[in-house]
């Protein structure tokens, strides 16, 4: 009697660069794509449901307020100036300004900024920081596939962004719009928020940390936003400059002025290809790794980094830099449109005499415009605190809090840390605002007002600003599961009062829930102690609220 052995079965090699590993293997992608909607259905929802409601709140306010022609000149006439082209768009049909040309000039830009920062956040919060924590290794000990986490992520993120696009299409069709320039702007916007999920993806393997790589898909943002403000400043309707921004790509389909489709295959184009690059750096590298190695640190800690608040330094430094030199880019770019500002507004004072009360009168336009820029600085210093503070969040749920508090470190030392960093961190970007405004105009030959001014007019917004961290910090002690989506609602609600409320002629008990509406706009306004100490007062009660919370709930709550 004989036997025979059979031969043993040839098994791919399963390691990095491999066969087996240069295919795209998404086993398991549909159970984790139910697992991210389940656990992100809050968040999902609220991000949702605030885009779609800016998008009806635009709707019916601007077709309220600009019933008759004059009426919409007349705002034409405030978006025709350097300023409005950088902060908005190219600014198609300007020469017979209807509801829809104001949407799509006006809004798609600022909905392309909120989608970029959900989706690049969304997408690293469920790859990148699933490895930093070590859930991703536990998850793939199971039958699922090298790409089946980033797939699913980016699929619940689609899912979104094609239900804001279709919501926001069918609310400017049912606000009379156009129908196929409706779907075309929807399409556009779910386009853009695809594309910086895609971005996401990417940047999702260059680092190690998800701070790092949120911070690095947030620059690109930056990158992209600027390029389309210079290129439309540069040309009417836009410079080839433009053309490099995906953002732009949305803004020259002249949607309800002359529709053109063909820009949205460009998005699709380069969602491919940054989907092909994300899945060729993930299969390239180890799980938890990043392409750009982690530089080896000391033996021991330094002496500066013996203490919590200086962990929390080392950890939010470099977001910190980044932010800080991209603003002070930005507004000393800004702060040279100083020089022509009284011609460019010189034609407006007879046509639209109601263009010039926006910016203070004929005698306070350089007052005016620095009032609405440090505005707009401030609800960017506003972004980064929030985003700071819930950085506490994320060394709770990423179980780095609990070692920490086993050492010789109260809850109050840790917590006080934490929010001091962000704090820090807001009041260096308050004042990069107003000192590279200042610089920006001192470049131009134009020393009038001084710096002094200029921090004046930022110092009055640190009350509110308070406000801004301390309900996020309250939020975060008492409530941290919903902490994350509501600071960022308020943010947004902020800026539709602060940059389109005077165009909006919103009633004064919807702008006195924004933070920034009791704040005196200087110089354009004297200051007055009143409101600035309510704003105090109201923030230190916050303050307080967040310390009383954290000292008081269970740790950790994931």
């Amino acid at each position: 009697m004989s036997t025979t052995t059979l031969p043993r079965p040839r098994t791919a090699p399963s390691g990095p660069g491999s066969r087996r590993d240069a295919t795209v293997d998404l086993t398991g992608t549909g159970h984790l794509l139910r697992f991210v909607l389940r656990r992100d259905r809050v968040r999902l929802s609220v991000w949702t449901g605030s885009v779609v409601l800016l998008h009806v709140y635009f709707v019916g306010a601007l077709t309220a307020l600009y019933t008759t022609f004059e009426e919409r000149q007349s705002r034409a006439a405030v978006m025709d100036t350097p300023v409005s082209t950088m902060m908005a768009g190219p600014g198609y049909g300007l020469e017979d300004y209807t509801v829809g040309a104001m949407l799509s000039n006006e809004l798609i830009g600022w909905v392309a900024i909120t989608l970029a920062i959900f989706n690049v956040m969304q997408i690293v919060r469920n790859t990148r920081a699933e490895e930093e924590s070590g859930r991703a290794e536990l998850v793939r000990a199971g039958v699922v596939g090298r790409h089946a986490q980033g797939a699913a992520a980016f699929l619940a993120v689609l899912i979104a962004d094609v239900v804001i696009g279709l919501l926001s299409a069918l609310v400017m069709i049912g606000g009379g719009l156009a129908v196929a320039d409706s779907l075309a702007v929807g399409a556009a916007i779910t386009l853009l928020g695809v594309v910086f999920a895609a971005i996401g993806i990417v940047v999702a393997q260059v680092t190690e940390h998800a701070r790092g790589a949120t911070g690095l898909g947030i620059a690109v943002l930056g990158v992209v936003y600027m390029a389309r403000a210079f290129g439309d400043m540069q040309q009417t309707h836009g410079s080839w400059l433009s053309w490099t921004s995906p953002i732009g790509w949305a803004q020259q389909m002249r949607a309800f002025v002359d529709l053109r489709w063909w820009p949205l295959l460009l998005h699709v184009v380069l969602v491919v290809l940054l989907l092909a690059v994300g899945v060729v750096l993930a299969s390239r590298r180890d799980l938890g790794a990043g392409l750009v190695a982690a530089r080896a640190g000391r033996a021991d800690a330094a002496p500066g980094l013996r203490s919590p608040f200086a962990l929390a330094w080392r950890q939010q430094r470099v977001a910190l830099m980044w932010w800080t030199a991209g603003l002070g880019l930005m507004w000393t770019a800004t702060g040279t449109y100083i020089e022509g500002l009284e011609d460019m507004f010189e034609e407006l004072s007879a046509t639209s005499p109601e263009v010039l009360e926006m910016f203070g009168g004929r005698g306070q336009l350089l007052g005016g415009f620095i009032s609405v820029m440090v505005v707009f600085g401030m609800l960017l210093a506003a972004g980064y605190g929030i985003a700071a503070v819930l950085r506490a969040r994320g060394e709770e749920s990423a179980g780095r809090l609990e070692p920490m508090l086993g050492l010789p470190v109260s809850r109050t030392r840790w917590f006080a840390a934490q929010l001091g960093v962000a704090a820090l961190g807001t009041l260096v970007l308050a004042a990069t605002t107003g000192v590279t405004l200042w610089l920006g105009a001192v470049l131009v030959g134009i020393t009038d007002p001084d710096l002094g001014t200029y921090l004046q007019a930022a110092a009055a917004y640190l009350p509110a600003l308070g406000v801004y961290l301390g309900l996020t910090a309250a939020l975060y002690a008492w409530l941290p599961r919903v902490a994350a989506p509501l600071p960022w609602a308020l943010l947004a609600f902020g800026f539709v009062v602060g940059v389109f409320g005077p165009l909006l002629d919103l009633p004064a008990a919807v702008t006195a829930l924004d933070p920034f509406d009791a704040v005196p706009r200087v110089p354009v306004e004297a200051v007055t102690a009143g409101p600035l100490l309510a704003l105090t007062a109201l923030a230190a009660v916050l303050w307080l609220l967040a310390f009383v919370g954290f000292r008081r709930r269970d740790l950790p709550v994931v």
